[in-house]
């Protein structure tokens, strides 16, 4: 945690010196540009037999109603599988030897952004976004069980974003508030649905993403 702070920092001094800098004409943003930008990821990791894949892509369009604020629309795909062999457990107390399961993640929402210098080479911004998602959980073992949960998620996001071009910038985002309301729906009729209301506030590898904007 201490060296990715000093590198959140590092990055934010550098930013801010090269900001400095006169800015290329055509770098910024200004009212009536739209902004298409989005991060993916593809990861694996293996421990024994057991090996996990996972896969994300989140693309969002938006367009500056003013020189300062953005509003736009976001989907979202993420998918996790995880397989090996041993003894494995289901939630239903069933013992199986050998498991492989599947978890798979769409997102469908709005956000806007409030950008401080937009019309800068180097600006810092905040994002507030709102999504309903929808997730399904598969145990693919003999009797192919799944879990199906919707919810709503709502987060608040610092970010910044540095032009190296006229119209290609660098971009990251920290999540730091969210709000997430689930309920699941289990094959099972006597397994529990209860709704889950959960607040996360933190600074941590899995809630800041790095992306590339395209500004037309």
């Amino acid at each position: 945690m201490k060296r990715l702070l000093f590198s959140v920092v590092a990055l934010l001094a550098l930013s801010f010196a090269h900001a400095q800098e006169e800015t290329p004409t055509g770098s910024g943003f200004k009212a009536g540009d739209v902004l298409i930008t989005g991060s993916a990821g593809f990861g694996t990791s293996k421990t024994g037999e057991a090996k996990t894949t996972t896969f994300n892509f989140t693309p969002r369009v938006g367009y500056f109603v003013n020189n300062n604020i953005a509003i736009g629309v976001a989907l979202g795909y993420s998918s996790q599988k995880d397989e090996g062999t041993g003894y494995y457990y289901d939630p239903y107390g069933n013992e199986y030897y050998g498991f492989e399961q599947k978890r798979t993640s769409f997102d469908v929402g709005a956000f806007g952004r409030y950008y401080f210098t937009p019309a800068n080479k180097f600006s810092i911004f905040g994002q507030l976004g709102a999504s309903y998602q929808f997730s399904k959980y598969e145990y693919a073992v003999d009797y192919g069980a799944e879990e199906k949960t919707n919810g709503f998620v709502v987060a608040v996001a610092p970010g910044i974003n540095y032009f190296i071009s006229s119209h290609f910038a660098l971009e990251a985002t920290f999540g730091i508030l969210s709000y997430t309301t689930s309920k699941p729906d289990y094959d099972a009729v006597y397994a529990d649905e209860t709704s889950t209301n959960s607040f996360d506030f933190g600074l941590n590898f899995s809630n800041i993403n790095f992306g590339l904007v395209y500004k037309f």
